[in-house]
């Protein structure tokens, strides 16, 4: 599904989670999530699912949390995005086998926001470019913010982790120049049934940090608006690192 729908699928996992009356969620927002995945064609009438089966990737280092949402998301016998009907079918889970380090590269499954929108402001559609300081910084500091926030590190912890710094791949940089293509572009976004318009950055990237911010970020996203799908990044070449393995809850 391209990315400029993705508030289709944030407001219908905003809508599975709030489902339970009684649940203890309403607020939670330490999870991310990729984009929807299968083949599509695109004809004058719309986009065109071809596939019976389309996947999305779902992470939250909660376990609890993620029980949760399975269970309220399969207690659904159908679930209409637009006018495409899904039907929860099967989970698995991915182990990554390797161990961080304080340099790794990843690449974006679903766009970087470095700004959060703001009524009236056309701010976070701003350009930056990746090879300015200005991109890191923002990147270090919506990280340190949602670490501390989570709740699973103390305001000292994520001061000691001051070393971070994102660097592109240059020549995928200028690769794209040449090609004419954009790494960089304006999506939509929903709060409170009101429309923002966000700048998201793909691209591949190397990241220089130690490997609490790596681990953490692989869980929970890169950058701002990850509960509504944005800032979902993989390490490069990691499907020969990963196990799937069949999930209970």
């Amino acid at each position: 599904m391209p990315f400029h729908h993705q508030h289709l699928l944030s407001q219908m996992i905003r809508g599975v989670i709030l489902s339970d009356s009684n649940n203890h969620y309403a607020d939670f927002e330490d999870y991310n999530f990729s984009g929807l995945k299968g083949q599509t064609k695109i004809s004058r009438k719309g986009l065109h699912f071809y596939s019976s089966r389309v996947t999305m990737v779902f992470a939250c280092f909660d376990k609890v949390f993620l029980d949760y949402f399975l269970n309220r998301l399969f207690s659904f016998p159908e679930i209409t995005l637009g006018s495409l009907s899904l039907t929860p079918d099967a989970v698995e889970l991915e182990t990554l086998n390797m161990e961080f380090t304080d340099s790794t590269k990843f690449v974006c499954i679903s766009p970087i926001v470095l700004k959060i929108p703001k009524f009236q402001s056309d701010d976070a559609k701003a350009f930056i470019h990746p090879n300015l300081d200005d991109f890191s910084d923002r990147l270090y500091e919506s990280t340190m913010e949602r670490m501390e926030k989570s709740g699973r590190y103390t305001s000292t912890e994520t001061a000691s982790f001051y070393k971070f710094q994102v660097s592109a791949d240059r020549a995928y940089l200028e690769k794209i120049s040449l090609e004419k293509k954009k790494f960089a572009r304006i999506y939509p976004v929903y709060n409170q049934d009101i429309k923002y318009e966000v700048r998201g950055y793909t691209l591949p990237f190397t990241l220089f940090a130690v490997k609490e911010v790596e681990a953490f970020i692989y869980d929970s996203g890169l950058g701002n608006l990850t509960h509504k799908g944005f800032g979902m990044i993989d390490v490069a070449g990691a499907t020969r690192l990963k196990e799937i393995t069949p999930y209970s809850f």
